[in-house]
């Protein structure tokens, strides 16, 4: 099992500074995702902008979310 989120900072540019449960600070590019389906509501920055940590992940006022594992492997 891949590490799980403990903190985000939505950054400028659609990225996510995330902490991770190991300790580890990454980036993660949400732009690849802004064309496809409900992923297309985070072009509004402040929806974007309300990212927060529940259960592990990053979740939205709109409650979309990643999986984990996918935020860790894809960040950098």
């Amino acid at each position: 099992m891949n590490p799980r989120v403990k903190q985000v900072t939505p950054l400028g540019n659609y990225e996510l500074q995330i902490v991770f449960s190991n300790h580890e600070v990454r980036l993660f590019d949400v732009k690849p995702y802004l064309n496809k389906g409900v992923f297309e509501e985070l072009k509004d920055v402040s929806l974007f902008n309300s990212a927060k940590v529940f259960n592990g992940t990053v979740t939205w006022n709109n409650e979309l979310d990643f999986c984990p594992d996918t935020l860790y492997i894809e960040s950098k």
